[in-house]
């Protein structure tokens, strides 16, 4: 009989790349989110999208009846900061309570790989913590400890990565040299698919590795050697895991709340011991080297990493808005001669390396006044240079909706007095050539100081927001002109759009 399965955390790193690898296993796959609107986007064909969060335990009875399989890959450090651990235990348990009573045979978990004791890490000790707390109930749980997850998309990889590529010369803490054994992405996903089927590993915890143990120094130099670079590394015993993680918060694209927690779990060996899934399940070896080629393959790629850290939600940007409640909204339109399609293509470019179009040099200093106070800044750039999808981050926004030649919105994840939105709405005039395109900013205040926020950049927008809409009318009727001298529209329209 097929087994239907539920997987937590289905918008995030792993468990977006979990759930096609267990449609192909063909398994009844399930999902469940806080916000099932990003997952529009997968085009998962034959799943079922239910809404719920952790800390709600009603909210997960819906999802959990007739699940004979649970998936466990909910983690709160990127929305609760330092109260992760405290946080990440209680959901835990909210979740072991609603299995036990909707009758689900086994939980299945993805833990950290680490000895327990005295010197873990608080990171590593609340992996553990919670794997204990899912098996408080009585369903059995199989626990999977990994390491560092070597691929496109990963927050320790790109720590790596990052180091790798920027720095020709590192004084790094001694934690340099403290041993790891990295697992691919591919490899990790192989485990967590095979465990099902598996017997043995009921009720188990195991350790998976890639096989191969190495110090940070080491993988750090195979990276940049994959770069074509080469690095110095010195390694010196003042540097502090809160020194660290300032500074790699700085060099990096992975912000504080996740740099600190890692950070301090660096100073632990994070080896397998225990090697019995090696045995039970057959998942082919692949050499550290080689996973980090593959990894920054896929980065270079046109489609880009089919998830990212960053896909979590953060900021709230999750939670539903009271459209009729009380807000602001600065509206601007133009009349462009170009098609909606040319306009949609260039507005799909918006942010990352492509810029706003438009004093580009406000957009960052507002993302250095976010990153300064623990925000996320423009870091995250966007998954796709040209693509824009429901659920991508773009800097410090998130892609609320795409339509098509028709609408494009986005939700600040910014630390802001309040919920912020910026939409961009084309509608074609008279015929295909020429479109009405209207930009709105709203803001949701949570307070007086979200009321004063407002008045306070509201003379920026008119700077900012007038002098985007110019840009645009410029690109797209540029666009729209070389496309109607040319007979490759696609082409053309790239051309244009580009400049």
């Amino acid at each position: 009989m097929t087994k239907k399965i539920l997987v937590t955390g289905a918008t995030g790193y792993i468990g977006g790349r979990l759930v096609p690898e267990l449609l192909k296993a063909g398994y009844e796959v399930r999902t469940l989110s806080r916000n099932p609107q990003k997952l529009i986007r997968k085009k998962w064909d034959g799943i079922e999208s239910y809404q719920g969060d952790a800390l709600d335990k009603e909210s997960l009875q819906a999802a959990l009846c007739g699940v004979d399989v649970a998936y466990y890959l909910i983690h709160s450090m990127t929305t609760f900061g330092s109260d992760f651990a405290e946080r990440d235990i209680e959901c835990a348990r909210n979740f072991a309570e609603a299995c036990q009573q909707c009758g689900v045979k086994r939980i299945i978990y993805l833990g950290g790989l680490g000895s327990t004791g005295p010197a873990l890490s608080k990171h590593l000790q609340s992996r553990h913590r919670t794997g204990e707390a899912l098996a408080s109930s009585g369903v059995p749980v199989t626990e999977l400890r990994a390491a560092i997850v070597v691929g496109s998309g990963s927050a320790s990889f790109e720590i790596i990565r990052d180091l790798s590529s920027k720095l020709p010369f590192m004084v790094c803490p001694k934690w340099v040299y403290s041993r790891c054994e990295p697992i691919s992405i591919r490899q990790l996903l192989a485990y967590l698919v095979g465990v099902v089927r598996e017997e043995r590993t009921i009720g188990e915890t195991l350790e998976v590795g890639g096989g191969e143990v190495l110090t940070y120094a080491s993988m750090l130099r195979q990276c940049a050697e994959v770069l074509g670079r080469n690095i110095t590394i010195l390694p010196v015993p003042v540097l502090t895991p809160k020194l660290s993680s300032y500074w790699l918060n700085l060099v990096t694209s992975v912000p504080m709340n996740l740099c600190r927690p890692l950070v301090e779990g660096l100073r632990n060996d994070v080896v397998c011991h225990d090697l019995r899934i090696r045995e039970w399940i057959d998942v082919p070896k692949m050499p550290y080297k080689e996973a980090v080629t593959r990894a920054l393959t896929i980065e270079s790629g046109e489609e880009g990493p089919p998830t990212r850290w960053t896909d979590a939600t953060t900021s709230g940007a999750g939670d539903p808005i009271n459209e009729d409640s009380f807000h602001y909204c600065d509206e601007r339109k133009s009349t462009i001669m170009a098609s909606p399609a040319i306009l949609f293509q260039l507005l799909s470019r918006l942010g990352a390396k492509n810029g706003w179009f438009h004093a580009d040099w406000l957009w960052r200093l507002r993302a250095l006044l976010d990153w300064s106070i623990g925000g996320v800044g423009m870091r995250r750039g966007r998954r796709h240079p040209t693509l824009l999808s429901d659920g991508d981050q773009v800097d410090f926004w998130r892609v609320e909706r795409v339509r098509q030649n028709e609408h494009i919105c986005f939700r600040a994840e910014m630390k802001l007095p309040g919920t912020a939105r910026l939409t961009f709405d084309i509608t074609p005039v008279d015929d295909e050539s020429t479109s009405e395109l209207i930009l709105r900013a709203y803001f949701w205040p949570d307070s007086l100081w979200g009321k004063l926020y407002w008045y306070a950049v509201l003379p920026l927008h008119t700077y900012v927001f007038q002098g985007m809409l110019r840009r645009i009318a410029e690109r797209a009727e540029r666009a729209q002109e070389i496309l109607s001298r040319s007979e490759e529209d696609i082409p053309s329209i790239e051309e244009g759009v580009s400049v």
